[in-house]
């Protein structure tokens, strides 16, 4: 079922009009570096921020054709990073010979982890199957206090985090010289933007490493989009045309520059193809070719599909899969 779009309706400048006016025209790709899979939409948790409205219960999930269909991709674009996403990606059966495939291929594999997936039955053995492959980890960690994140993302949920953290820190990662990559991703609790990325950063260093004893490479800060559930959430509480009048007036045309959409291509569960995560959650797709099988090179120059929720990524210091983006 397509998730809606609530915001459609709401009073602000159309994206689109904004951005060829403030932009010098329509925004458009540049060469692509990143193959983002949503592996599927199946999570071990159910977070009130989540724009895949991924949970236990979803059952969408990429089949091995199609996996097979997105390395023979990413052999013709030549991407150098793959990203993988989901729901809880992990829970693919597909996810670790994807994985295997992408690593002896020399791509970089990006891994967006929760964390407590770490502990789910069958999935022994996780996180040292992610160290041997030199797999990046991306991890949620919406705050380092238990009551923000058990408040977004379930009972019980920041402790499991803590221990996966420790967890990964044992096996090297997030320490200095050992090649594992452990990066956090915070997420605002409330409709509001990120604070700046350089301070939070500080905080969640501190903070992780005075109480848990925990280290990481990096901290990004991403903005939560206005669609899917986490729109359903501001209609409810009656937010939802202040947060996206807050984008819109937050646009910050220094940030057209960095979109992820620029160099990465999204790929649903079931292959088809999308300018971003957020553009495939609200089923708007990628100009040109369709699906992953049908792409026969890279779609450098072509005009990206923008719709209002694109206010998120640009609003204030940005938002992309990697952090600020100013």
């Amino acid at each position: 079922m397509p998730a809606t779009q609530p915001i459609q309706d709401i009073a602000v400048e159309p994206f689109a009009a904004r951005a060829r006016r403030e932009c010098g025209g329509p925004l458009r790709r540049g060469a692509l570096e990143t193959l983002q899979i949503n592996l599927g939409k199946l999570c071990n948790q159910t977070c009130a921020h989540c724009h895949v409205d991924a949970g236990p219960n979803r059952t969408e999930v990429m089949t091995r054709e199609t996996v097979d269909a997105c390395l023979a991709l990413l052999d013709r674009v030549g991407a150098t990073t793959v990203d993988l996403t989901g729901g809880a990606p992990e829970l693919n059966p597909n996810f670790r010979y994807l994985v295997e495939e992408c690593t002896r291929r020399g791509v970089r594999v990006m891994d967006r982890c929760n964390l407590t997936v770490l502990f789910e039955p069958g999935q022994e053995g996780l996180a040292e199957f992610l160290a041997r492959h030199k797999v990046e980890i991306v991890s949620s960690l919406p705050c380092y206090s238990e009551d923000n994140v058990d408040k977004q993302r379930g009972r019980g949920v920041f402790e499991k985090s803590i221990l996966a953290l420790q967890k990964l820190n044992a096996l090297g990662y997030g320490r200095e010289g050992s090649g594992l990559i452990l990066n956090l991703v915070y997420n605002p609790v409330g409709a509001h933007l990120p604070p700046p990325q350089v301070k939070l950063r500080a905080d969640y260093r501190r903070e992780l490493s005075e109480h848990f004893d925990i280290v990481f490479n990096d901290l990004f800060t991403i903005t939560n989009m206005p669609i899917a559930r986490y729109a359903r959430f501001l209609e409810v509480t009656g937010e939802l045309g202040a947060y996206m009048e807050l984008l819109a007036a937050s646009f910050n045309p220094a940030n057209a520059a960095g979109l992820m959409c620029r160099s990465t291509l999204s790929v649903g569960w079931d292959g088809r193809l999308y300018d971003c995560d957020f553009n495939q959650m609200l089923e708007i797709p990628a100009a040109g070719a369709r699906a992953v099988q049908d792409l026969a090179e890279d779609p450098e120059g072509a005009e990206i599909a923008v719709a209002d929720h694109c206010y998120g990524c640009t609003a204030g210091a940005g938002s992309s899969c990697g952090g600020a983006l100013s």
